[in-house]
């Protein structure tokens, strides 16, 4: 088991996210993104070019995550944002793929959520890549 707060097993975070994907309030990939740190493709989510206002949360356990403020258009086909809300989001150094990154996981509930990067436009100098997969959208 992890040391987040919000602990589940593998089954009951499986039944969980299937009766969201059920509700239409997760993707089908929710499973694999959040749990098994799998990636969806590019350009292929629902909230890459999404820009009503409101708050992102993680699809597990509900935090939020993110202001739809800090949204911008990187480009790279994922949502990304300048600024996580704080306390919101933990890092773990990724070596997967041949690559050093920096993951980036709920700080409730240990889901993937994506990875944070030092390319980003603002004085933040931040872009946190996330997988639509891993996300709710709350409106405002």
């Amino acid at each position: 088991m992890s040391d987040h707060p919000i602990q589940r097993s593998a089954q009951e975070w499986r039944d969980l996210l299937a009766d969201k994907i059920a509700r239409n309030e997760a993707e089908p990939l929710a499973y694999a993104v959040t749990q098994q740190a799998a990636t969806e493709r590019p350009f292929t989510g629902r909230y890459e070019q999404h820009w009503a206002h409101g708050s992102y949360h993680c699809v597990c356990c509900g935090a939020q995550l993110f202001d739809s403020q800090t949204k911008f258009d990187a480009g790279c086909g994922w949502p990304s944002f300048d600024q996580a809300l704080p306390g919101a989001i933990s890092e773990r150094r990724d070596m997967s793929h041949g690559m050093i990154r920096v993951e980036t996981v709920c700080s409730q509930c240990g889901a993937h959520l994506g990875h944070v990067f030092e390319d980003g436009p603002t004085d933040t100098g931040l872009r946190y890549c996330m997988n639509s997969a891993s996300l709710h959208f709350q409106p405002s």
